[in-house]
């Protein structure tokens, strides 16, 4: 059966798709086993350079812990930041008057321009120079204030796109029924544009953690991956096994983070839908005819 998006597949195609996925299969299985055999050749999967994550404590308590902790603070101030001062960009950028509109559109298209690296950098230089905040703490600020002026200017596109989306009844029926245009961005078209937002408002929240690592990188600020780095330097030629650990537990926090957000994006659309029940003039809280004095007996 064919339909306007999809041909149906002819037994040459169906043969040649299966040979296709039998080879693709064979060489994932290959790589996998190269991998494997390459590394245990090196002795990086002996038990001995694994055996600290199990039975020690040290490594999560003076390396791991620590470095997470810094994450989990770098990454939670730049979304608590960030979100806001994006939705009110993108809002600003949709305004009517121009000179409003217009300041926002250049504030936006220049930080969203400029690697979050040297925005990071800049603000390090910044705090050092102008400010007198202590060398221990430059780092975290620097970090932050580069991930919020980055994700901010790409939230707003964001915010700014997903209100554009919806269609251009929705505003028009809220200024039928005399609302302001404030009162229909904030009680008609933001709410449902959250939806059609959320998939990626989160996938910009997973680079904000991610992107953390950036601080460690140049910065010398001490997140995950950079602890990474000094404990593999410690215990010594244990590279593969330190910066396993670390990437299992981003591929946790960003699983965990995702997690939450298809559970909210499902809750908001079941609360959009009706239940399909139909109400009665009383429960809708319209007046009976008695009150009206139409439509009853004479």
């Amino acid at each position: 059966m064919s339909s306007v998006l999809y041909d149906a597949q002819g037994p040459r195609a169906k043969r040649r798709n299966i040979l296709l996925t039998a080879v693709s299969l064979v060489a994932a299985v290959a790589l996998l086993w190269w991998v494997y055999k390459t590394l245990d050749d090196k002795g990086q999967l002996d038990w001995a350079k694994w055996e600290m994550f199990f039975t020690s404590d040290e490594p999560w308590s003076t390396y791991i812990w620590p470095g997470l902790q810094n994450t989990l603070k770098a990454a939670a101030l730049s979304m608590v930041i960030a979100l806001p001062l994006g939705a009110v960009l993108g809002i600003a950028r949709l305004s009517d008057h121009a000179w409003v509109r217009m300041p926002v559109a250049v504030v936006v298209e220049f930080f969203r321009s400029i690697p979050v690296l040297v925005l990071m950098i800049f603000g390090l230089a910044l705090f050092a120079e102008y400010t007198n905040v202590s060398s221990d703490d430059r780092p975290l600020y620097a970090v932050v204030t580069g991930l919020v002026l980055y994700n901010a200017s790409v939230l707003a596109e964001i915010v700014r796109a997903g209100i554009l989306a919806l269609p251009k009844g929705q505003a028009e029926g809220a200024m039928a029924i005399g609302l302001s245009k404030g009162q229909s961005m904030r009680l008609i078209l933001l709410p449902q544009a959250v939806t059609t937002m959320l998939p990626a408002i989160v996938s910009q929240l997973v680079v904000i953690l991610k992107d953390t690592a950036l601080g460690g990188a140049v910065l010398t600020f001490p997140e995950l991956l950079a602890s990474a780095n000094t404990m593999s330097g410690y215990y010594g030629a244990n590279v593969i096994a330190s910066f396993t650990v670390v990437a299992v537990i981003y591929i946790a926090l960003n699983f965990a983070l995702t997690s939450f957000a298809s559970w909210l994006e499902r809750r908001l659309r079941r609360a959009k839908k009706s239940t399909g029940a139909v109400l009665k003039a009383d429960d809708a809280g319209i007046a009976g005819t008695d009150a009206t004095g139409t439509g009853g007996a004479s």
